[in-house]
């Protein structure tokens, strides 16, 4: 049985693997809220759009209107629910003596 060692990666590619990395992890805090706060706005506006044709006898069935409302009510309170566990979080940081 023969065995092999175990080759090593040369310093420079360790590097490479290491700046590729860096670049697709670029988003920070605040482009990740922007992002997902304009999610919600966007799920809010197909719930009204979908509510409005509804409402003019376009062919949407009314499941589809519960549905939307719902999704969008949801991704609001999960919004909500986050504000608030940011804004705890912050006001222990001001507690917080140094």
């Amino acid at each position: 049985m023969d065995i092999k060692g175990i080759e090593s990666l040369p310093v420079f590619e360790l590097e490479k693997i290491y700046n590729q990395e860096k670049k697709e992890k670029t988003q920070n805090f605040g482009e990740f809220l922007k992002d997902a706060l304009n999610n919600v706005n966007k799920t809010q506006l197909q719930a009204e759009q979908i509510t409005k044709d509804f409402t003019i006898g376009d062919d949407v069935e009314l499941h589809q209107v519960v549905l939307a409302t719902e999704k969008a009510a949801l991704a609001l309170q999960l919004t909500i629910q986050i504000r608030n566990k940011v804004i705890e979080a912050y006001q222990e940081l001001m507690r917080m003596q140094i």
